[in-house]
C-alpha cells in the first residue's frame, strides 16, 4: 500500500488575501479583525493553487491567526484541511517558528499504519524565515518533497544536496550546537523524565539525548560527577523505552565486595560458596524483559570485567540485549533479554591507558554516551533544585511529625545556595538543605543555616576547575560571579591569618585594614577565623 501524500504549509497573507478578494466585504472584515491590511493579489493564492492543482490525501496547515478566519479560509479553500493553531508573535522569529513546525511535523509524521505518510511541503506561503526552517526540518529530521507555486502552476523545488553534504556539516562542527534541537523541551514536558529538574540548557541537552537513546535497545553509558544524577537518568531512560513496565535492576558495583559481585550479578546455585544455603537468581536474570542499570562500572576487577564483556556479546543471530551468563557453582548457562545502562565518574580513557579497565568492554558500554553536566555549570536550576528538595523534606518530616512546621528558604539563602560551587552536586545540595532544616531554629531557612550545614566552604573549586570556566548565560552573572570570588580571597586570607585584618589586608595587597574591613561588610563575609 503506498504511502499518504501530505500536504504541508503556512497560512500566508497573500492566502487570505485572495480569499477575502473573492468572498468581499465578510472577508475583508476578517482580515480586519486580524490586523491584516487590505491589498490586492494574485489569486488564489499559492494554498488554494497547490490544492486545485495537486493531489493529496490530507492537507495540515499551521496558522497563527484566530479561529475565526481559519474557519472561514479552511471553508473556502476546500479539500477538508486540518488546520493546527500556534502561537507565534513574530514571523521572523526562528525558535519560534521552529518550535511550531517541530511540533506539528512531528504530529503528522506518526502514523497509525505501517508506512509512514509521505510529506509535501509548499514553500511558497509565509515568510522567508519560514522556507528555511521548512527546508532544515525537510532535509534531516522529516524527510519531505518541496512545491512552490508562480502564475497557477505548482512546481517541485529541489534543494542541492550539497547544501546538507557539505555546507551544514560545517555550521555544525561544534558537538554541542549539533545537538541543539535536543534541548527545545524542559525536562517535565518529556514523558518518562519527569523527576529530573532544570531548565538550562545545559540538562535539557542532556535529557534530550537520553530520551532520544531510550528508543533503541543498545546500551549507554552515563558519565559525570558524583552526585549529578546518573541512577536518575538511568531510571528515566528506562521508564521512557518500550521496557517500562518491566523490572529495572540497579547495581552499585562499589558497594559490593569483589567475591560477591559475581554472584550478584549472575546468581548462585546452592552451595556454590560459603553461606550459599539455596539458588538464587543474580540482577541479569531479574532483568529480564526491562533493564539493569550498572553504577559505578569502574570498580570492576579484571576478572569481573572478562565475564561482563562475555555476557555483552550476543551470540550471533540473537538481538542486541540477548545475555547468556553462567550462575557462579552453575553448569548451564541462562538466557535473559536484558538492555544495559552503566554509569561511571572515573575518566574511562584513563583507566584504559593504566590498563586498569579493558578497552573492548568500553566499546561494549559505550555505544551511546551521555555526559550529565555538574550542578555547578547549571546554576540556574539550582533554586528550582532547592525549592523541589525542600518541599519534599518537608513532606517527608511532616509525615513522621505531626504538626510539624514547614520550612521555607529567605532570599539571602536562595543567593548563597545559587552562589556556591556544589562540589558534591545534587547529593550535596539535598544533604545541606536536609542538615539546615534539621538544626535551624525557626521555620525560615537562613544562609548562616548553610553556612553551618557545609562546615567551612572549600577553598579549592574541584579538581580540574578554573575561576573562568563557568559557563555563560543560564543567569550567569558576571558582577556576581566576581563577587564570589573576591568571597573566597577574604575568606582565605582572614582564616590564614587568624582574623588578624591587618595582616590579611597585606596578604590581600591592600593597603590598609581598613580597606579590607570595608569589603568584608559589602560582601557579608565574616566568619570564626581564629584555631
Amino acid at each position: 500500500m503506498p504511502p499518504r501524500n501530505l500536504l504541508v504549509s503556512w497560512i500566508g497573507h497573500a492566502d487570505l488575501l485572495a480569499m477575502a478578494a473573492e468572498i468581499g466585504d465578510a472577508g475583508k472584515a476578517l482580515l480586519e479583525e486580524a490586523k491584516v491590511p487590505f491589498r490586492p493579489v494574485e489569486r488564489p493564492g499559492p494554498l488554494k493553487t497547490a490544492v486545485d492543482v495537486g493531489t493529496w490525501d490530507g492537507i495540515h496547515l499551521l496558522s497563527n491567526y484566530g479561529p475565526a478566519l481559519n474557519k472561514a479560509y479552511g471553508k473556502w479553500l476546500g479539500g477538508k484541511p486540518t488546520i493546527h493553531p500556534v502561537e507565534l508573535n513574530d514571523p521572523t522569529d526562528y525558535d519560534g517558528i521552529f518550535r511550531c513546525t517541530n511540533q506539528v511535523l512531528g504530529e503528522i509524521s506518526k502514523s497509525s499504519e505501517k508506512t509512514p505518510p509521505a510529506i509535501s511541503i509548499l514553500l511558497s506561503p509565509g515568510t522567508p524565515a519560514m522556507a528555511v526552517v521548512w527546508v532544515l526540518l525537510g532535509k534531516s529530521r522529516y524527510p519531505a518533497s518541496f512545491y512552490q507555486t508562480s502564475r497557477g502552476k505548482l512546481t517541485e523545488a529541489r534543494i542541492p544536496a550539497d547544501l546538507f553534504e557539505e555546507v551544514v556539516p560545517e555550521l555544525l562542527r561544534d558537538r554541542d550546537l549539533a545537538w541543539q534541537h535536543l534541548a527545545t523541551r524542559n525536562p517535565a514536558d518529556v514523558a518518562g523524565f519527569e523527576n529530573i529538574v532544570g531548565q538550562s540548557q545545559a540538562i535539557r541537552l542532556a535529557v534530550g539525548r537520553a530520551q532520544r537513546a531510550a528508543l533503541r535497545d543498545v546500551p549507554v553509558l552515563l558519565l559525570g560527577e558524583s552526585g549529578t544524577g546518573k541512577e536518575m537518568f538511568a531510571q528515566a531512560i528506562h521508564a521512557a523505552s518500550r521496557r517500562r513496565g518491566k523490572p529495572f535492576e540497579a547495581i552499585n558495583c562499589a558497594a559490593i565486595p569483589r567475591e560477591l559481585l559475581e554472584a550478584e550479578l549472575f546468581g548462585h546455585e546452592k552451595g556454590a560458596f560459603t553461606g550459599a544455603d539455596k539458588s538464587r537468581p543474580g540482577a541479569f536474570e531479574r532483568a529480564d524483559g526491562g533493564t539493569l542499570f550498572l553504577d559505578e562500572i569502574g570498580e570492576c576487577d579484571p576478572l569481573l570485567q572478562t565475564k561482563l564483556l562475555r555476557v555483552l556479546q550476543p551470540p550471533p543471530g540473537k538481538g542486541p540485549c540477548h545475555r547468556e551468563f553462567r550462575p557462579v557453582g552453575g553448569h548451564q548457562p541462562r538466557t535473559a533479554d536484558v538492555r544495559l545502562v552503566a554509569a561511571t565518574n572515573r575518566d574511562l580513557q584513563a583507566e584504559i591507558q593504566a590498563q586498569r579497565f579493558r578497552e573492548d568492554l568500553y566499546y561494549r558500554l559505550a555505544v551511546i554516551t551521555l555526559e550529565l553536566p555538574p550542578l555547578r555549570n547549571r546554576p540556574a536550576d539550582i533554586p528550582l533544585l532547592a525549592h523541589r528538595f525542600l518541599d519534599q523534606i518537608n513532606h517527608e518530616f511532616e509525615r513522621d511529625e505531626p504538626g510539624f512546621e514547614y520550612k521555607k528558604l529567605s532570599a539571602a539563602a536562595i543567593e548563597f545556595v545559587k552562589r556556591f560551587e556544589w562540589p558534591g552536586n545534587v547529593r550535596q545540595l539535598y544533604n545541606a538543605l536536609v542538615q539546615a532544616a534539621v538544626l535551624a531554629e525557626g521555620h525560615v531557612l537562613e544562609r548562616s543555616d548553610f553556612v553551618a550545614a557545609l562546615g567551612e566552604i572549600p577553598d579549592k573549586r574541584p579538581s580540574g576547575a578554573s575561576l573562568v570556566d563557568r559557563p555563560l548565560g543560564d543567569g550567569f552573572d558576571i558582577e556576581e560571579h566576581l563577587n564570589g570570588i573576591q568571597r573566597e580571597y577574604l575568606r582565605r586570607a582572614m582564616k590564614e591569618s587568624r582574623g588578624v585584618k591587618t595582616q590579611a589586608a597585606r596578604l590581600l595587597g591592600m593597603k590598609n585594614y581598613q580597606t579590607l574591613d570595608a569589603q568584608l561588610k559589602r560582601l557579608d563575609v565574616s566568619g570564626v577565623w581564629g584555631e
